[in-house]
């Protein structure tokens, strides 16, 4: 790490696509902070900000509410002047400033725009990445998730080369491998060991260069491994490639979208993850994450999905005479049947 660098706050990048386990991380780094003053950002891809809010409630002591900013309803690489810039330099001038800043990127982020934006004049000399640390989805990984069919793509370029026949989604993944400078492979505990064998080779073969991959369950990596990399990662943009160098101002996250379905009180927790499950296999959903109110349950039901695999658990209570509206966010890639998924959730599972 340079001299300069010392004395600028460092700030540590988590990327990674849909569902990879985020947000359970930053909980983590938290949970362990030991009374360090660590601001957050989080950056939601849809309006609704589910994050933040599960963040703000994590009952971590010292973990203040006012520490963690949420930028809704946009990605960071597209709105570095509007929201990104002047929210990095509200934590600076704050009384008492983070000893260390973690923003968690939206899962279709663009993790290379991002970097450049700490080279801007009004915080290049205050601020510097401390490493970006990619957080992969094993089991999507071991799915083929983000695979390519090269036979089926030759043949449709072969029938129609003006056709962009690009995967977005292996694009955004291979994007956010590409600026890691360490590779958290996260929820390896739900595939055997020959599995993981194979999914660890293939994320080392799609690794630009070589860093550091470790292996985690439930996000629970150790701190001192997350932070504290030194790797000025802003200064260091030449050895993290993107499919997206030579192009001005067009984002792979063009190719998703986004909405949020209102569910009503929902008759029981199994009948609600099994209706998800078939809404998300049904109309291919990339992701779904929420809150709804179980009827006769005092705690509001929290649900995160990725594909059809769903976690759910009760994290708050109700307050009395709360709305048994629940409200869930929707993402998957451009044309998602929305008025049929709408449709589908306004049942009671």
């Amino acid at each position: 790490m340079s001299a300069a660098a010392l004395t600028r706050v460092p700030v540590t990048i988590i990327t990674g696509f849909l569902g990879a386990g985020k947000t359970t991380l930053l909980r983590h780094i938290l949970h362990k902070a030991q009374g360090h003053r660590i601001a957050v950002v989080v950056n939601e891809f849809g309006s609704l900000g589910i994050d933040g809010e599960i963040l703000r409630g994590c009952g971590i002591e010292g973990c203040r509410d006012d520490d963690i900013v949420e930028l809704t309803n946009g990605c960071l690489c597209c709105t570095v002047a509007d929201d990104f810039l002047p929210t990095m330099e509200a934590l600076l001038d704050r009384a008492d400033p983070p000893e260390h800043v973690v923003i968690e990127t939206s899962g279709l982020a663009l993790p290379k725009p991002l970097l450049k934006a700490f080279g801007w004049p009004t915080v290049r000399n205050r601020m510097t990445v401390d490493g970006v640390i990619t957080v992969v989805d094993a089991p999507a990984i071991a799915t083929g998730r983000f695979a390519d069919d090269p036979e089926a793509v030759a043949q449709q370029r072969a029938a129609d080369p003006s056709l962009d026949h690009d995967n977005p989604l292996a694009e955004v993944f291979e994007d956010q491998l590409n600026a890691a400078d360490l590779i958290v492979l996260n929820k390896t505990d739900l595939l055997s060991p020959q599995e993981l064998e194979r999914v660890e080779a293939e994320v080392r073969r799609l690794a630009p260069r070589p860093v550091r991959l470790i292996c985690a369950t439930e996000g629970k990596v150790d701190p001192a491994v997350l932070l504290g990399i030194g790797a000025e990662a802003e200064a260091d943009l030449a050895a993290r490639p993107s499919h997206h160098d030579a192009e001005d101002g067009e984002h792979e996250h063009d190719d998703f979208e986004s909405f949020v379905a209102t569910v009503p009180e929902q008759t029981s927790v199994e009948g609600f993850l099994t209706l998800l499950q078939d809404v998300a296999a049904k109309y291919d959903v990339l992701r779904m994450k929420g809150f709804a109110s179980v009827a006769g349950k005092p705690m509001r039901l929290a649900v995160q999905g990725v594909g059809t695999r769903f976690r759910h658990e009760f994290d708050r209570p109700l307050t009395a005479g709360a709305e048994c509206t629940g409200r869930i966010v929707v993402i998957g890639e451009k044309g998602l049947a929305e008025s049929a998924i709408r449709a589908a959730l306004s049942t009671a599972g």
